[in-house]
This record gives C-alpha cells, structure tokens and sequence, in this order.
C-alpha cells in the first residue's frame, strides 16, 4: 500500500510477539524495513492468520480486512486503525458466512462502487476445490451477501493435490489470491493456482468487459500452450504467489509484489510489470539485481 509515498508491507501469520500480521516499511521499494505487529489476535485460540489487505479510507482511517481460523474453516473479518503502522482493532465483524472464506482484496470501481474479492471452496463443480468470487460491498462493513464466481479451476496447472486427504481423497484445485486492476476499460484479475510445492504453480490473470455478476472472466493461462505469468523456477524461485500491484515512486511504472518461499519461509519479492495492448506482463520472477524505481522528476 502506498500511502503519500510511504510504502507499507503487511504479511500473513502469527508473529514472533504473539501479534499478528507483520508490518514494514518503505520510502522507495527498494530498502524495508520492520516495524512491529499489527493487532492483537482475537479471542479463540486461531492458528491462522491470512492474507492481510489494507484499505486507506476517506476519512482517513486504514481498514485491515483478514482471513482467520483452524485452516479448515475459515472466515473474513476488519481490523481498524487511524494509522497505517497501526495497532489495529478488530471490530467483532465476521463480514463471510461461508465455511471457508481466505484472501480478501478490495476493489473501488470508478463510479464509486466498492466490491471484495476473495477465495472460496465449490464442491460441486466440474473441478472440484477453491476459486475466486466477488461480492458487491454497501459500504467498507457490509456485502451484499452475493457472491457470484469470478475465476473457478479450469486447468491441470491449478491441481493441488490430485488426492487431498483433508477432503476426502478427492482431485482438489486451488485458485486464490484475487487481485484486481482496471486498465482501457477491462478488468484484470490476477490470481495464484495450484500448489506452490509443484512446478506448475504461479500467478496468471482472468479478464473481464464487466464487473457485473452473472459470468465467470475468461482465463489467460491454460498452463499448456499458454504458462501463467509468474511460475516457479526450479533451483532458482519457489512458489511465486499472492501478488498485489502498487505504482513506483515516479506515479507511473507498475511493480507486481508477491511472495516466495525460501528456507521454509516466504519472502517478499517485487518485479516490474506492464501491459502490452491487453496483456498484462511481469517482468520477473527475477534472480539477479534490478535497476531502482524511477522518480518523480
């Protein structure tokens, strides 16, 4: 999140002070900084601590909207605060009904209109595990409870386990991690696929005319003639996934931030992106040092 050219890092977990979400620091997406936790964890005993977005509101509070749970069953909730750095307050508001609720990501369309996005099980589809939905929000506390899917599993690149236990033994696939931008008049969702233990997983994006529900967005990577746009390097770059999108320093070149993992933890990792007509491009995963953001002049 970039806020009057700060930029603020929130990441997943339980954190070594016993808070959740650790939080850092940058002035110019090249050198972070840590700065502490952002919110007590709330009553329950949860192990999991999810996915962490941050909305900068109008009035000049920040909202973190967060998945938590025993992994099984997981739910969305806000956590408020007047500063970015926090401490943020959760505000006893579980905003999902479903059993499995995870990645939360806010969108503002340009006439106004709020929507959140995020991940879901559907049991009853042709491939059978997590996707995506979107819900339109009445306000930045309450959806209007219709949640239509966006991006559902397709493809064998999306598989997460071909005979999940935890579920059954079945053909499980997993797409997650919905981030949306809006670019001439289409709206791109990126998402990650798969799992991050197998070669075939990475980010890729869905395209879309419209915001309205009623159709699901046509999906670029069928991970055979077409390969997502950020996939694992063997040797090199484990699991890149869950990526958000932030402008640099100069307002105009766009960076793709995502996460890999590295010593059985994850790491930040950023990388340039661009759209070449209506297809969107990450410059990355990247092994080797990069030119600097470019600034304002």
């Amino acid at each position: 999140m970039n806020v009057a050219g700060d930029y603020w890092g929130y990441g997943t977990g339980l954190q070594p002070d016993g808070r959740a979400f650790g939080i850092i620091h940058s002035r110019d997406l090249v050198h972070w900084e840590p700065i502490g936790s952002a919110m007590e964890p709330i009553p329950g005993n949860h192990p999991c601590y999810w996915a962490p977005e941050v909305s900068h509101e109008s009035d000049g509070s920040f909202l973190l909207y967060y998945s938590v749970g025993n992994e099984e069953t997981m739910h969305i909730r806000i956590a408020r605060s007047v500063k970015p750095e926090g401490p943020f307050e959760d505000i006893g508001l579980a905003l999902t009904k479903e059993p499995f609720a995870i990645d939360p990501h806010i969108f503002l369309d340009d006439d106004g209109t709020r929507y959140l996005f995020y991940a879901t099980d559907f049991l009853t589809h042709t491939h059978i595990g997590t996707g995506t939905v979107v819900d339109r929000m009445l306000d930045a506390f309450t959806l209007e409870g219709k949640p239509e899917p966006v991006t559902r599993a397709r493809y064998e690149w999306q598989v997460y386990d071909p005979h999940r236990a935890s579920k059954g033994g079945v053909k499980w696939h997993t797409v997650e991690g919905p981030f949306v931008l809006k670019h001439n008049g289409h709206y791109y969702q990126m998402f990650s696929g798969g799992n991050w233990q197998n070669l075939t997983y990475g980010v890729s994006y869905a395209v879309s005319d419209t915001i309205q529900p009623g159709h699901e967005w046509q999906q670029h990577a069928d991970g055979a003639k077409i390969l997502p746009i950020l996939r694992t390097i063997p040797g090199k770059v484990i699991g890149p996934g869950h990526n958000s999108v932030v402008a640099g320093p100069d307002g105009r070149e766009l960076f793709c931030v995502y996460h890999v993992w590295h010593n059985k933890r994850r790491a930040l990792c950023i990388d340039r992106m661009e759209f070449a007509g209506d297809d969107l491009i990450v410059h990355g995963p990247t092994t080797t040092e990069q030119p600097s953001p470019g600034y304002r002049a």
